[in-house]
C-alpha cells in the first residue's frame, strides 16, 4: 500500500467535521461535570447539617439533589458514549481510506448513533434543569408580613 501526501490531506478533510463534533461534546461534558460537582457539594453540606440536627427541608432538598444527580449521570454517560462513537468514526475514516475497505455503513451508523446519544444527553440535561428550576421555585423563601410597629424594608 502506497499512501500519497494528497491522500492523507483528503483523509484529514474527512475527519474535520467529526472532530468539531467531538470538541462540542467535550465542552458539553465539562458543563455536565460542573453541574454534577455542584450537586455533590450541596448534598455534602446538607448531609453534614443532617448529622447535627434532623430537618425535613434538608431531606426534601436531598431527594431533589439525588434525582438531579441521576439525570446528570445519565447525560454524562450518553455524552461520553457520543464521544466514543465519534472517535471510532474518525478512526474508521482513516482505516477505510487507507486500506480501501468499504466501511461506509458502519461510519454512517456510528455517526447516527453518536448524534442520537448526544440528543438523548441533552434531553436528560433539560430534565435536570427543569427539576432544579421547579425545586428552586418550590423552596423559595416566603417573606413574612411586618408585625405591628415594625417598618417594612424596601
Amino acid at each position: 500500500m502506497n499512501i500519497q501526501l494528497g491522500d492523507i490531506g483528503h483523509i484529514i478533510q474527512l475527519a474535520i467535521a467529526p472532530v468539531f463534533l467531538l470538541n462540542g461534546v467535550c465542552t458539553a461534558l465539562m458543563v455536565l461535570i460542573n453541574r454534577l460537582a455542584r450537586i455533590i457539594d450541596r448534598s455534602r453540606v446538607l448531609e453534614d447539617r443532617l448529622d447535627i440536627a434532623y430537618n425535613d427541608n434538608y431531606l426534601t432538598e436531598l431527594d431533589v439533589l439525588y434525582r438531579r444527580s441521576h439525570y446528570i449521570n445519565m447525560a454524562i454517560t450518553l455524552s461520553t458514549l457520543c464521544g466514543l462513537f465519534v472517535g471510532i468514526v474518525i478512526a474508521l475514516l482513516f482505516v477505510g481510506d487507507t486500506t480501501d475497505v468499504t466501511l461506509d455503513k458502519y461510519i454512517a451508523g456510528l455517526f447516527a448513533a453518536s448524534v442520537g446519544s448526544l440528543i438523548a444527553s441533552f434531553g436528560f440535561l433539560l430534565r435536570e434543569i427543569f427539576i432544579a428550576s421547579s425545586a428552586m421555585r418550590a423552596m423559595r423563601h416566603v417573606r413574612r408580613a411586618p408585625k405591628a410597629g415594625e417598618q417594612a424594608t424596601k
